[in-house]
């Protein structure tokens, strides 16, 4: 394989295991706000030790995250230094913007989350719980910005040679080497047209992974008939959370294919196998594209696809056949990928609300059930589900841009290093597997140690500091004279 494949490669694995941990500590930490929310309503106990227990998971998550991530920085310097010095004014910016606006806010307020339970009063302690949470959303709204940047470019400018080229330059093969993107407009860049879109599809994604990892974890405990209630209230908010998020995610993605097709209808091509251009295109369920013959065969809607583009099955919809082959993403993993990740999204809806259906009806916590405890595998399982989903989905946003690094203006062999070559790529793709799959181990190991520990039962309340003491029995006082 030549030196582009192999960086290409590189990267996808190194962003894809990390991955595999923001949108995770994302997640957790909406649910710690809301666990600790309900600690300062009601006092309970219970909900302070389901706050403590799923702190740990998030310290657990979010040291691997930052772990993982900061191979990715370096790749741009290694292997992609001719894209890094085309986009350095824009992810500059981007980048810039996360440090001061997320990382330090999530890092400033870290260490009172992970180790002030008995340091700091509840309402401090849960304020810094809401700034971790909020600077963490913060993170990826950069990244997504910088990344959305690159599949829809806007508000910038072309500086050839040291010099602003006028509006809608694009520079060919011959000039990008001495080009430039210069940002003029930086809310333009902030703002540009695929961000809101993609930016709200990712966070709801990652509420989804972090609530089915506490939905996971809790059907395990109720399967194994331990720790009852902490598993009960722990899923019962898990669920909550998965089942907004479900139906968010639905609407979010719907309106992230529409920006899709207008913005990069080669991609939308790809990810439903349309390769002629022409009205009343069925909608694709499932299928297999045939890049011979240049069609998709397999379960399909007729006419839904010029209906959802243009609210009329006679709406025409732009093919492959419109772009030069030479521009065609790989079409058969892009359309393969994203509908896997449309099935995920589909059964996670389905596995949410079919929970909130049972606890409704009282049948939920019947572990004697043989069917709830069926289901209770299921939603152990169901933490892959985000997961799994997530990927498909950074997968086809990535492979449907190719091949182009950024939109129609640079392409990814365009993007590589001059020095770096293919040998020295594998060497370092061989040895970032092998570390990361210590660091994955190590990951497995640490959350199979806390989960098998489990959390603090409702009686151990000596580390609570005096304050905390104070307000649970002043909530029983409460509840005491209203009862």
């Amino acid at each position: 394989m030549d030196v582009e494949i192999l960086s290409r490669i590189q990267f996808a694995f190194t962003i894809a295991f990390h991955y595999l941990y923001p949108p995770l500590s994302i997640g957790l930490g909406v649910i710690l706000v809301i666990m600790e929310a309900m600690w300062l309503k009601t006092g309970h106990v219970r909900y302070h030790n389901m706050a403590r227990y799923w702190t740990r998971i998030f310290g657990l998550t979010f040291a691997i995250g930052v772990a993982s991530g900061i191979v990715m920085e370096f790749e741009f310097g290694t292997n992609w230094a001719a894209y890094s010095r085309f986009v350095g004014d824009v992810f500059g910016s981007a980048l810039a913007a996360e440090g001061i606006f997320a990382f330090f806010l999530e890092s400033g307020f870290l260490a009172i989350l992970l180790f002030g339970w008995n340091k700091v009063g509840p309402k401090l302690h849960f304020f810094a719980t809401v700034m971790v949470c909020l600077g963490a959303h913060f993170s990826a709204v950069w990244i997504v910005v910088a990344n959305s940047w690159m599949q829809t470019p806007a508000g910038f400018s072309i500086e050839y040679k040291g010099e602003i080229m006028p509006p809608g330059f694009a520079p060919d093969a011959d000039q990008i080497l001495n080009s430039r993107a210069v940002i003029h407009d930086f809310w333009a860049m902030v703002f540009n047209p695929s961000s809101m879109d993609r930016l709200s599809h990712t966070l709801v994604g990652c509420w989804q992974a972090g609530a089915f990892l506490v939905i996971s974890i809790s059907a395990f405990y109720l399967l194994r008939g331990r720790h009852k209630e902490f598993a009960a209230s722990s899923l019962k908010i898990g669920l909550c959370v998965a089942a907004v998020a479900s139906l968010l995610q639905l609407a979010t993605g719907a309106k992230s294919a529409d920006g899709v097709t207008k913005n990069q209808p080669a991609k939308l091509a790809a990810m439903e196998g349309v390769f002629q251009t022409q009205a009343d295109v069925p909608m694709m369920i499932a299928g297999y594209v045939d890049m011979e013959k240049k069609e998709t065969v397999g379960l399909q809607i007729p006419g839904m696809l010029s209906y959802l583009v243009g609210g009329s099955t006679n709406t025409v919809v732009t093919g492959l056949d419109a772009f030069p082959e030479a521009d065609w993403p790989a079409v058969q993993p892009v359309f393969q990928l994203y509908h896997l990740m449309i099935a995920i999204g589909m059964a996670l809806i389905g596995i949410a609300w079919l929970g909130m259906l049972l606890w409704w009806r009282g049948w939920l916590f019947d572990a004697s059930n043989p069917l709830v405890r069926a289901f209770y595998l299921v939603l152990i399982l169901s933490v892959l589900g985000p997961q799994i989903a997530n990927q498909a989905g950074w997968f086809t946003a990535e492979m449907g841009r190719q091949p182009w690094i950024v939109y129609n203006l640079m392409r990814t062999s365009q993007g590589l290093s001059e020095v770096v070559t293919a040998n020295q790529v594998l060497a370092s793709l061989v040895m970032f597997t092998f570390i990361y799959a210590l660091l994955f181990a190590v990951f497995l190991y640490l959350l199979t140690r806390k989960i098998q520990k489990g959390p603090d039962s409702e009686e151990d309340s000596e580390e609570m500091p005096a304050s905390w003491i104070a307000m649970v029995e002043r909530r029983k006082g409460q509840a005491r004279a209203a009862g």
